[in-house]
């Protein structure tokens, strides 16, 4: 009687645990000790240990261990291996050592609990002693080892572990057999991996879908796909497995086709099957298919797992829908580090980059830690902010922190002080790098770019290749764009045609960009419409705003309105066209022209982008427009400006009047000129700024020719450093000279 009820309070003890009710476990124990004499029932006792371990009650375990009377080996092995799993390495060991008798359990428990919890070395310790006391390894003993291989990327130790497996006669086992195919693709050696597979004779779907997973992750994707067809059985993981390796491996298309193949064979779907099949949707840009699998999410309650909302976020962010991403992410009942930044990224890849400031802000408010990718992904946002002040403050703590140890962060922080016009401090975070790469060299490449400075720009794209880093194509972009803003057509023709032909780069549109920049800058525009004439594809609505900007500056009539027309036709709504032209056509005094086109602007309901500057002061950004009357401190702004005018004109400064785009008087024209929106910027940072600080302005289009003469006369009556970031570039002012040396 006692044994029959001794083994039906085993069973639901074992349901218990299986089912992690901790309540109904502790309720059972006490009617075991109601009605059986625990003390004198060490089988049951025994099970009430593995329970609470299982439990993760390890205190119950232990101390119902130690009021055993006798205990016996499975005893001493149900706490050993308690203790293996918990990772409490110590209490493994004395318990270990304190054994009268140890078997092949005991040894297994001890080699798992050293390899699973970062004791790699005392794991091969342990295992090399049990084949000195003569325990021969068993299948679970070579299947702890190997995943320990797999895991430190040791391919030494798995070989050796390999050659013992054959010598124990253990080479046909299947649960070996997979770790083993496991640990040499890990390690690099596929061909190894297959020559182990094939040698099986006898192979379950674990063991094929580890053999696929070692295939996709080496790139062999058709190999892949052919074990995947030749399957007589597969599971749900061997169709994830299929679709995420498609997904990574750059084929989205066949990814989804599978998708739906899988659904149709009724096969489960989980939440690492709708993680990749949303990267896919993600990585095509296929709203209406990422809409499709949210809906069918939905239907299948996984819109409520943390995985899958943070892959729906990062789907609908790279489909350019930011505000679908935001609601799911404002749903997400349970958010973890890569839920909030994969919304923080999707605002900074949208042109969000205040609301990235803001979400990582609200992340803080919660808790929650950044790593190194919500890091950099926040300083990246900043730096497309021009936002120093927050920046500064972010880099001192991924110092403290210890995250600038992390490439993705030390890069972000070089770009941060190259967009904000600090290139001294880009450079110095550049050499404070223990590790780089092609991005750290192009982000410091671009920094140096954005200011003109081609001559640093070239010796260090020179200094890059000599030691041996590969440039990409947005390294090409930086290189060129330096030598479009310097006049350097030859040096920068050099640089294009080297791109192509030695480091076989294919051109896209921003590299024609520069191109075409470089020749219609320096005033070869017929050079710059032959090459366009020659181009494979016809340039993007930038290439031809960049062409028709240039025939504007130089006054080239005829080719303007060829890049205005094409302008127009490739983007009807696009005002720069209409600016553009209109300011050709002005400079000329062409007026009955520049009153057509805005008619045809009025008509067709374009809307030109209205110019504004900011500067921050206080934590405060301080927005300004042209004839700007709305500022608190616009009497203080405007008094400033009429003083500064003043000592310009006694300086020799003449207002340059073929910038304003409006038939009026001379007087009005430069009424007009002097309240622009970067001057009134710069009153403001006169006035409140200290002497010692320099005035940083943003403006959100290209400063216009006089704004630019004016502020080099201002930083050569007050003294002050003035750093103006445009549309297109960094001017920094200093002693009535501006960086840029009058080419932009």
């Amino acid at each position: 009687m006692a044994s029959s009820l001794s083994n039906h309070y085993s069973s639901l003890l074992k349901l218990w645990s299986q089912t992690q009710d901790r309540s109904h476990l502790k309720k059972l124990h006490c009617l075991i000790l109601k009605t059986l004499s625990l003390s004198a029932d060490t089988f049951l006792s025994n099970t009430l240990i593995t329970c609470y371990a299982k439990s993760d009650l390890l205190s119950y375990a232990r101390n119902l261990f130690y009021k055993i009377p006798h205990p016996n080996s499975f005893s001493w092995n149900a706490i050993l291996s308690a203790y293996s799993k918990a990772g409490c390495i110590p209490q493994m060991e004395k318990v270990f050592f304190s054994m009268p008798e140890r078997d092949g359990v005991s040894w297994n428990s001890l080699i798992s609990g050293y390899a699973g919890h970062g004791s790699r070395d005392r794991a091969v310790v342990a295992y090399c002693a049990m084949l000195r006391e003569g325990r021969i390894p068993n299948r679970i003993t070579f299947s702890t080892m190997l995943i320990l291989s797999s895991a430190c990327s040791s391919a030494s130790l798995g070989r050796q572990v390999h050659c013992q497996i054959i010598k124990f006669g253990f080479e046909l086992y299947v649960f070996v057999g997979s770790p083993l195919v496991d640990m040499y693709s890990k390690s690099g050696f596929i061909r190894e991996a297959l020559q182990v597979f094939q040698g099986m004779e006898e192979k379950n779907v674990v063991m094929y879908n580890t053999m696929m997973i070692g295939l996709l992750r080496c790139g062999m994707v058709e190999d892949s796909k052919k074990l995947f067809r030749e399957m007589a059985e597969r599971d749900s993981i061997s169709w994830t497995t299929m679709v995420t390796g498609l997904t990574k491996n750059g084929l989205e298309l066949e990814a989804i086709d599978l998708f739906r193949e899988m659904r149709a064979a009724g096969v489960g779907i989980d939440q690492f099957t709708f993680g990749s099949i949303l990267t896919a949707c993600g990585g095509l840009s296929v709203l209406e298919l990422g809409k499709q699998t949210h809906a069918y999410i939905s239907r299948t309650h996984y819109d409520d797992n943390v995985f899958v909302g943070s892959a729906l976020v990062d789907m609908y962010s790279k489909c350019r829908s930011i505000r679908h991403a935001e609601v799911v992410f404002r749903r997400m009942r349970t958010k973890n580090i890569v839920s909030w930044t994969a919304m923080l990224v999707g605002y900074g890849q949208n042109g969000c980059s205040e609301e990235a400031v803001r979400i990582f802000c609200e992340m803080q408010k919660h808790g929650v830690e950044p790593d190194d990718f919500a890091l950099g992904s926040v300083i990246s946002s900043c730096a497309n902010l021009a936002s120093l002040e927050e920046g500064t403050q972010l880099h001192c703590r991924a110092i403290v922190s210890g995250l600038i140890s992390f490439i993705t962060v030390s890069n972000a922080i070089v770009t941060l002080y190259g967009k904000c016009g600090i290139i001294e401090d880009s450079h110095r975070s550049f050499d404070e790098m223990q590790t780089r790469d092609s991005v750290s060299w192009t982000a410091l490449v671009s920094g140096y770019a954005q200011f003109g400075k081609a001559k640093e720009t070239i010796d260090l794209f020179e200094k890059m290749l000599n030691d041996g880093v590969k440039p990409d194509g947005v390294t090409f972009i930086g290189v060129l764009s330096a030598c479009s803003r310097t006049g350097l057509v030859e040096k920068g023709y050099s640089y294009y045609n080297s791109m192509i032909h030695d480091h076989h780069i294919v051109p896209v549109a921003d590299h024609y960009t520069c191109m075409i920049d470089l020749l219609s800058r320096a005033g070869r525009l017929k050079e710059a419409e032959d090459f366009i004439k020659q181009m494979p594809c016809h340039p993007d609505a930038i290439g031809w705003a960049t062409l028709l900007s240039s025939c504007r500056f130089h006054g080239e009539l005829e080719i303007g309105k060829w890049a205005a027309e094409n302008l127009i036709e490739l983007d009807p709504n696009n005002p720069a066209s209409y600016v553009l032209l209109s300011s050709l056509h002005a400079s000329r005094g062409n007026w009955d022209e520049v009153a057509k086109l805005r008619r045809g602007m009025r008509d067709k309901k374009v809307k030109k982008e209205p110019g504004c500057s900011w500067i921050k002061y206080k934590n405060k950004v301080h927005i300004f427009s042209a004839d700007d009357q709305s500022h608190p401190y616009s009497e203080r702004i405007y008094a400033e400006l009429e003083k500064l005018n003043d000592k310009m004109i006694a300086e020799g400064y003449k207002p340059d009047l073929s910038s304003v785009l409006h038939d009026v008087s001379e007087s009005e024209k430069i009424h007009m000129l002097g309240h622009h929106s970067e001057k009134l910027a710069i009153a403001f940072g006169l006035i409140f700024m200290p002497p010692e600080l320099p005035i940083r302005v943003v403006k959100n289009l290209r400063v216009c020719v006089d704004c630019h003469n004016a502020t080099k006369f201002i930083s050569k009556i007050t003294g002050r450093d003035i750093l103006v970031r445009d549309a297109i570039r960094f001017h920094k002012f200093s002693g009535g000279v501006c960086s840029c040396g009058d080419f932009w």
